[in-house]
This record gives structure tokens, sequence and C-alpha cells, in this order.
């Protein structure tokens, strides 16, 4: 267990977290350029020498990256960007130290700098995802891959390789941690994005799939098969695995920041599906704590309904009888399905009806709920977007048993279209 959490926080990770920047379509030439331009020019400001650590860290060299990112944040210890990049490039070397100690020293400072960024007003998506991922790193700042040490040993040299650059290498050491250990999901994975980073796509695509066949309820496999997909140009087949990311682990912020980036580059969004449901006082007047738009009186029977099956589920034994096995109530998928599907019964049967069905309709939270409910997925919205503490623990048992209906409704109501010729 504490193999899988922490196989997050690997070099071979690090070169996916940008989450496909705009900047992903730019050539290892062009950023070659601009390095060598920063190096034609005497330095008399440091701009210079800053552009030529940007471009280095933007083509994955971290480890050439990482003196010239010391010296510049020495210098300027308030550059909000070089912090988070320079913390990159430690969790890069960490991985190439044979001390343990010395290695999680590097790590630890990696996660000084991201949180010292943040607060000086880095959001971006690399920085949000460092300080994610080293939340994860345990009190001894190690990293596992296994509890066999042989693979254990494998992994860290593939580690030190990777983070050098010498992929050959670095394949030599996975394919012989997957020797000691066949299913170990480290090891396929980054053996996918070592043939990923040296350009064969070919083998990448087989090894992904084979890392997804694993473990499909680990969302990383998707996500670096959707950033080479999306780097090839293949942006519906991109989209694809980011919606299988999203059902592997949904409340994983990683994953909706991948949405996001991929949207962004096909200039178009992701849908952010919400309902808000009206309360209703006892006068039967709309409340204000969640006002809707043209809300019509016909449409309070179906928010009655809603609030009626809520508050029998929380005052009620409909709980226990349910959850027969938990001590205490807490907010279910059974029961804030059941009050929707309540609330929709009632629109579906207005709708039928001449003089109400355009007040359905032309109302947005009628009409979207109406459509869920005869869509058969109003319990992949509620797993997805209203997923606090309570109704995520419904959700592993419902992926099980409906992966489907999770994929169908990320696919008809969340994830925007691939460009056409995309």
């Amino acid at each position: 267990m504490r193999a899988r959490k922490q196989q997050n926080l690997s070099v071979v990770l690090l070169l996916c977290l940008c989450t496909m920047p705009p900047v992903v379509f730019q050539t290892n030439a062009a950023i070659a350029a601009q390095v060598n331009a920063a190096r034609a020019h005497p330095d008399t400001s440091g701009e210079e020498k800053r552009q030529e650590a940007v471009a280095l860290f933007a083509q994955g060299k971290r480890l050439e990256a990482l003196p010239l990112l010391q010296e510049l944040v020495q210098k300027n210890p308030q550059d909000a960007e070089l912090l988070v990049d320079l913390a990159a490039c430690l969790i890069e070397h960490a991985a190439t130290l044979t001390d343990p100690d010395s290695a999680a020293k590097e790590r630890f400072r990696a996660k000084d700098l991201v949180q010292k960024a943040w607060e000086l007003g880095n959001f971006t998506p690399l920085a949000e995802n460092l300080r994610q991922l080293l939340r994860e790193l345990p009190g001894d700042g190690t990293i596992m891959f296994s509890d066999n040490p042989a693979v254990e040993r494998a992994m860290n040299a593939g580690e030190a390789a990777f983070a050098q650059r010498d992929f050959d290498s670095a394949l030599t050491a996975y394919a012989k941690a997957l020797e000691f250990e066949p299913t170990n999901y480290s090891a396929a994975l980054f053996t996918a994005n070592a043939y990923d980073r040296k350009n064969d796509f070919a083998q990448a695509s087989q090894w992904y799939e084979r890392t997804i066949h694993l473990n499909p309820d680990i969302e990383t496999a998707f996500r670096y098969y959707a950033d080479m997909l999306a780097r090839e140009g293949d942006m519906a087949k991109a989209r694809s695995m980011l919606i299988h990311a999203a059902v592997a682990e949904p409340y994983n912020k990683i994953v909706w920041r991948e949405i996001r980036a991929w949207a962004l580059i096909n200039n178009t969004a992701f849908n952010l599906v919400y309902l808000p449901i009206p309360l209703i006082p006892k006068d039967g007047s709309i409340g204000t704590s969640q006002p809707v738009a043209g809300q019509a009186p016909q449409l309070l029977s179906a928010w009655r309904a809603y609030q009626s099956v809520i508050a029998e589920w929380r005052t009620g034994d409909k709980f226990k009888r349910q959850f027969p096995q938990e001590a205490t109530y807490r907010h279910s998928l059974p029961e804030e399905s059941e009050a929707l599907s309540a609330a929709a019964k009632v629109l579906q049967t207005l709708k039928q009806d001449k003089k109400s069905a355009e007040l359905v309709t032309g109302n947005t939270v009628a009409g979207l709920l109406l459509k869920l409910y005869e869509a058969d997925l109003i319990d992949p919205y509620v797993l997805f977007s209203l997923g606090d503490d309570g109704i995520a623990r419904d959700y592993d048992a419902y992926r099980a048993a409906h992966r489907d209906k999770l994929e169908e409704y990320l696919d008809k109501f969340v994830m925007p279209p691939a460009p056409a010729g995309k």
C-alpha cells in the first residue's frame, strides 16, 4: 500500500506534471534555439541566464537547469516561477542520490520551495500538482515502489537513469523490476513513459495499455497516455483517456487540471454540471439561500418532493436500513439519488401537460435534472458533482458495477467534444 501511494512522487511523473499546457507543442528544436540564444550573449542583467534556465527546464533537462536555478533563486528568492522549477529539479536530482537521507532532504527542500511559491502567488498547474503530491511525502522523505528489495533496487536505478535522460538504461532497470514483480504498476508505467520520451510511440502505447490493464482504478497511466496522444495531435483519443482517468480517480484534482488543460488547448471548456435545488420554506415561497432564476410556482411540487426524501433519510430510519453496518448518519449516494429522482418524476409528469411543459424545459435546473433522469445518469451526477466525504464512500462500489454509466455521463454531460479532425 505504501509503495502504491508514493509512486506519484517519482521523477517520471515530474515530466508530465505541467498538464498539457500550450507549450507542449513547442518543438525541441525551438526550445534548444532559446537555450543557444541565451548562451550566445553575455549576461549583463541575469535575464539571459534566467531564460536559459527556463528553456532547459521546458526541454526536460532538469539536471542541467538545476545549478542555474540554484544561483538565480539565491539571488532572487521571491521569484515564484523559478522556485517551483527549482523544486521540480530537486526532486529529480534526489533520484540520482544513493544516500536515502540526502535524497529525503532534497525532497523536503522542494516541498518548502513549492509552499513558498504558493504563498507568493504561483498557482500554476505545475505548482498546484507539486503541492498536492508533496503533501503525500512520508515523514522520512523516502519513496517506495515495492516491498521487494530487489524490485526497489531496480526501480531506484531506473529512476536515476531516467533523471539523467538515459532512457535505455532506465528501460533495462524497469524490465529487471518487472522480472521480479510482473504486476508492478510503477515499473510498467515508467516503461511506457521511457518509450514515450524516446519518441517510440508505438511501444509507449502498448505499455500504457498494459499498465491500464494492471489497474484501471489508478488515473496515472490514463493521464500519461493522454499527454502523449495530445502531443501527437490525437485529441479524440486523449479525450477518451481523460474520461477514463476521471472515472478511475474522480476526487483527484490533478485529473481535473489535466482535463481543464486539454480543453484549453482545444479552445473549449468542460462543463461544471451542478443543480442548485431551491429550498422551500414552510410558507411555500422560494428561499433565498439557493435562488433559481425564473422559478415558476408550478415547479414547487418537484422541489418539495426532493426535500421530503432528504428529510426522511436524515430524520427517519432509512439510513439505518440502507447501511446497517454504519453507526452514524452520513450523506450518501442512495439518499441524494432518490431525492433527485423523486423531483424528476414530478417534473416528468408536469412536462406531459401542455400547460406546464415549457415551464420544465425552460427552467435551467428542472430541464437538466429531467435530462439526467431520462438518461439514467443521476447516480453519476451525484458522485461527480456532489461527492462530499459521505457520498465519496459509495464511489468504489458503484464504479465496480457501473463503470460504463460513469463514462457515459462524462462523455455526454461534462467533456466537450474533440475538435473536428483532431
